[in-house]
């Protein structure tokens, strides 16, 4: 997948991480409207066809017979289990706990990268892993009253490991697929997988169809599901997925911010501290050691 300019990357990134940031409070007003697994479902399901119906001028390029086995695994790690078992989760733990180890993936992102993607690894950019982590645990502590439940934590962790896996898995097969049906179909096999089981376990006539509620579905739909995905395999297929992922940090940071600005919700002095973590950390795991750069010339010259 070609490189991104810096400037085209700055705006990827920065509509990724807005769009998923106040996806957490806007799905939060969803659910009053309607259960869990169906919303995951259908929101998904909405999202997927969307983005099939763009890629059908590109049929030719699906080769479906010989790539399917991308697409299904693409989808099981990404969509299923990631939004699945994330959905099931928060019915075991506080929100604030539950994002925060969700938000382990990017160290996993990380240490993956280097094991399995040849990226480098150096001590300054684990230390700002560990950090934004830690920043993201911080900004998240005001949800961390309430009962804790062992299998919660497993489910919690188990999301953070299938993005991560899914994550490596499409930068590791990029060039194998085509970039925008792998995301398309990815998509669209998990919102029938999740519709399925949601109309299994749960109750369609418990769906409130207000104006409200369809409002923010589509939006939920169209830019944080169908464009979200698309923008973030982008940038994970055209740079280092450590780096990428250091960015995703912001995202509870985005999410408790528009909290405050919208739902009534202060400002904490562990917000703030949060706040200079995140920041300290996307520096350090960008920057590059003296090192790295000096070899970098040297395959330049």
């Amino acid at each position: 997948m070609p490189q991104l300019t810096r400037t085209r990357a700055a705006v990827y990134l920065a509509f990724l991480v807005i769009i998923w940031g106040i996806n957490w409070p806007l799905s939060k007003y969803a659910l009053l409207y309607t259960p869990p697994l169906l919303f995951a479902g259908v929101r998904t399901l909405i999202g997927g066809v969307i983005l099939v119906l763009v890629c059908l001028p590109r049929y030719k390029l699906l080769r479906l017979k010989q790539t399917w086995h991308t697409y299904l695994i693409s989808s099981v790690l990404n969509i299923i289990l990631y939004y699945g078992l994330q959905t099931v989760g928060l019915n075991y733990l506080p929100a604030g706990l539950f994002s925060a180890l969700v938000f382990f993936q990017p160290v996993l992102l990380g240490l993956g990268s280097w094991l399995w993607l040849g990226e480098s690894m150096f001590g300054m950019k684990m230390l700002g892993l560990v950090l934004g982590f830690l920043g993201v645990a911080a900004i998240s502590s005001g949800g961390f009253t309430g009962p804790i439940s062992t299998i919660g934590i497993w489910l919690a962790i188990g999301s953070a490991v299938s993005w991560a896996l899914g994550t490596l898995y499409m930068k590791k097969t990029t060039g194998q697929v085509d970039a925008l049906w792998v995301v398309a179909l990815q998509i669209l096999i998990g919102g029938l997988v999740l519709t399925g089981t949601g109309s299994a376990f749960e109750s369609w006539s418990d769906i409130h169809w207000s104006l409200p509620f369809v409002v923010c579905l589509l939006f939920i739909s169209i830019f944080v599901i169908a464009l979200g995905w698309l923008v973030f395999f982008k940038l994970v297929g055209s740079g280092e997925a450590s780096k990428v992922g250091s960015f995703t940090f912001l995202i509870p940071l985005i999410s408790i911010s528009c909290s405050v600005l919208f739902l009534g919700e202060k400002i904490t002095l562990t917000l703030v501290a949060g706040l200079i973590l995140i920041l300290l950390s996307i520096v350090l795991v960008n920057s590059k050691p003296k090192a790295l750069r000096s070899k970098k010339k040297l395959h330049t010259a």
